[in-house]
């Protein structure tokens, strides 16, 4: 039957995040057709678990769930057959390889990746940091970043540090901005890894013109003029070229996939520091 939309109901034990990834990338696959998401995360007893269950009675679609405890997955599994509503457990078949190779699991534990241990504590630090160091604040103490973001205007660097941020890679970012010459630390820093950011002149100034109709700001300026920014875009790679920094366009790069490529870059450059050490 041909349809525009669909109901999508996600429900989990921990904050659904696992969920939203993969029920995103999948819907995706179907242009045209929208999702109507139904959200509920942190179900962990009977009575949650029946408010969800009328939800999904009062608009069925397909139901994802990561449910660690049984008891409440074969309840919902129940209602949802009665309710016509395919459903699939996300972890079981992973689970299912994990216990195949590990054998079972000590204890159910619902949310357990998301236990205040030291990896947290990393995240929350180097979120700290890359907000003090966003735009090109406190650029003396650029040494201590894990890995430094240059860019023209409008190339994504602050999203993108919070994001790598979120990941626990303490992040800076500065702005290249014409006659501005950069913090004279750059000369200097040894342990981050400097990424330069670039991206067409033509995606620079759409994301310009944009952003000064949201101030309500005139747009006759260099700054959305189409050969000023392509000049300044050529001026930003030749730097990286001149200082061997390894570039990335995000023209038509997601967030994600931009911090993908970012870390895949880190990894490389955290071995090179540590062997050369």
């Amino acid at each position: 039957m041909t349809r525009n939309y669909f109901h999508l109901h996600l429900v989990s034990d921990s904050t659904g995040e696992t969920l939203i990834a993969v029920s995103r990338a999948a819907a995706a696959q179907y242009q045209g057709i929208a999702s109507i998401e139904h959200i509920y995360p942190l179900i962990r007893n009977h009575e949650q678990l029946e408010r969800v269950i009328a939800g999904i009675q009062s608009s069925p679609g397909i139901v994802l769930f990561t449910l660690v405890d049984s008891e409440l997955a074969e309840r919902l599994e129940k209602a949802c057959a009665d309710a016509g509503s395919p459903a699939l457990s996300v972890l079981a078949p992973i689970l299912g390889l994990f216990q195949s190779y590990l054998g079972p699991a000590s204890a159910p534990r619902p949310g357990a990746q998301h236990v205040l241990n030291s990896e947290y504590f990393k995240r929350i630090e180097a979120l700290n940091y890359t907000m003090m160091h966003d735009d090109g604040q406190m650029a003396e103490d650029l040494e201590s970043a894990d890995v430094v973001l240059l860019g023209v205007s409008r190339t994504s660097k602050t999203p993108t540090s919070i994001y790598l941020a979120n990941r626990g890679v303490k992040t800076a970012n500065i702005p290249l901005v014409p006659g501005v010459p950069l913090p004279s630390v750059m000369e200097n820093v040894r342990k981050p890894l400097v990424i330069g950011l670039f991206a067409s002149p033509e995606r620079i100034v759409q994301i310009r013109q944009n952003r000064l109709l949201a101030l309500n700001a005139t747009q006759d300026s260099s700054y959305v003029d189409r050969s000023s920014v392509a000049d300044e875009i050529s001026r930003s790679r030749r730097l990286f070229s001149e200082r061997g920094w390894p570039t990335i366009d995000v023209s038509r790069r997601s967030i994600e996939e931009t911090a993908a490529a970012i870390m895949d870059l880190y990894r490389v450059h955290s071995m090179k520091f540590i062997a050369n050490s």
